[in-house]
């Protein structure tokens, strides 16, 4: 799920809280992960070019103590990441590019770059944004954004939709000058744009896979790349298109190999006039099907519970849809509160039918691992609250308890969620686990993973004892 920050959507969930406070509800959004059988958390943590963590590039958010700049008493990012972990949920650190402010004239700090360096950015649709035209602006939010990635344990590092600021009535991008100084021939200021999107994306995904190969570089994008009207390659739909609004070759991306998963914004109901979910779905199934790239639908959770979808049940319906496209590996849902405050019961009806057991990452083959060695089950017993299962392991990341209803464990069974009990972060060399309510009956395997969730052969299967 997204945990957004900007204008305190998520967390925190309004600037100035305690530290306590602050930690407290972020540990709430993480049970609300769990208890939704949820892998993965893509959280917010540059915002507005501001940091959720101490930065040598820019300033404490706002959002934080309601204070640019202000220091909130302890590091954001640093305790996300580790509570994450510690329940063995992936943690995506989410950066916004350009956006600098949500207005035009913000109040920011004496040494923030935008200041000192006023040429960099320009007003538009009532925000600030820096200039993308600019290569030491591109340079710049690549240092910024990478000093998270390099000094933080992600697993993740995440763009959203926003690059070139969306179309706004009336208005047009001042950034005629820079596309004087830095077009180098090319002619279309549309292409030039694309351009230099390319370029913070390539050079993005070339600097994290030498930093840190194992972490995932991805991309949510606007739901539609091209109308077919526009482009033969294009989907049968006839909305906005990302390629012309916020000038994101967003296929292009997929086709070079410069992301490792891509995260479209899917964000209309099966049989929307201009935008079918379905088609869209099959759309890009289709063109990442045979590539590196992993592909996750972005979910507006938001829709299903504001009576914008017309059933209750449309977010159980997607998945009934992408769990039969092979390239489709998972769903994200934006944003966490939606999926909290639900009260007509679409989360209820999706969990219901989807999310009844936990579930391994997928791999994304463009990612190098090596899966780790069997670890050895020491014993099952039964206990008080059901059974006990411990386990001895070595170099992995984490580890999945299975239940099964026999001895055998193949390639058949270990791709059944239905047989999976939990994954557990590695910690010991030594770990157990209580299964909590089973009855003692079937046969328990672990498998091991590395950071990259290949996955280790399985141990062998045990019988409960006692």
């Amino acid at each position: 799920m997204w945990l957004s920050s900007v204008e305190n959507i998520d967390w925190p969930s309004a600037p100035g809280l305690s530290v306590a406070q602050q930690k407290e509800e972020y540990l709430s959004w993480l049970d609300l992960a769990e208890e939704l059988k949820l892998n993965a958390v893509i959280a917010q943590v540059r915002p507005t070019a501001d940091a959720f963590w101490p930065s040598s590039f820019e300033p404490w958010s706002a959002y934080l103590t309601g204070t640019q700049g202000e220091d909130p008493g302890y590091d954001p990012l640093a305790f996300q990441i580790e509570a994450a972990h510690e329940r063995n949920l992936e943690y995506h650190a989410w950066f916004n590019p350009y956006r600098v402010a949500m207005t035009e004239e913000p109040d920011l700090v004496e040494d923030h770059p935008a200041r000192v360096h006023s040429d960099w950015v320009w007003p538009f649709g009532g925000k600030l944004y820096y200039d993308p035209g600019l290569p030491e602006v591109r340079a710049f939010v690549q240092d910024a954004m990478m000093d998270a990635v390099s000094r933080y344990d992600v697993d993740g590092a995440h763009f959203d939709d926003y690059f070139y600021p969306y179309p706004v009535e009336g208005q047009t991008i001042p950034d005629e000058d820079t596309f004087a100084a830095h077009s180098d021939g090319t002619e279309s200021i549309e292409d030039w744009r694309r351009g230099n999107i390319d370029l913070l994306v390539s050079e993005m995904h070339e600097r994290i896979r030498a930093e840190k190969p194992w972490v995932r570089f991805g991309i949510s994008p606007f739901g539609i790349w091209r109308n077919a009207t526009s482009d033969p390659e294009g989907s049968d739909t006839s909305g906005s298109e990302s390629y012309e609004i916020i000038s994101a070759d967003s296929l292009r991306w997929v086709r070079e190999g410069w992301v490792d998963y891509i995260n479209p914004q899917i964000y209309w109901e099966i049989g929307h006039p201009a935008a079918d979910y379905e088609t869209l779905a099959r759309w890009w199934a289709d063109k990442v099907e045979g590539t590196s790239v992993a592909l996750y639908i972005g979910e507006a959770a938001y829709k299903a519970i504001d009576g914008t979808f017309p059933e209750a049940t449309e977010l159980g319906d997607h998945l009934d849809l992408t769990q039969t496209l092979a390239p489709i590996d998972g769903n994200v849902y934006f944003s966490a509160a939606s999926l909290r405050d639900d009260t007509v019961g679409a989360v209820d009806d999706l969990v219901e039918r989807h999310y009844t057991h936990p579930a391994i990452v997928p791999v994304i083959e463009g990612i190098p691992g090596e899966a780790p060695e069997a670890p050895t089950v020491l014993a099952a017993r039964n206990v008080e609250d059901g059974v006990e299962v411990r386990w001895r392991g070595r170099a992995a990341t984490s580890y999945a308890l299975w239940r099964l209803p026999s001895a055998t464990a193949g390639a058949d069974e270990l791709a059944d969620g239905r047989n999976l009990v939990a994954t557990v972060r590695a910690g010991r060399t030594s770990q157990a686990l209580v299964h909590e309510g089973a009855d003692g009956s079937g046969y328990y395997v672990v498998t091991a993973y590395d950071r990259t969730w290949r996955q280790s052969d399985p141990s062998e299967a045990v019988q409960v004892r006692g």
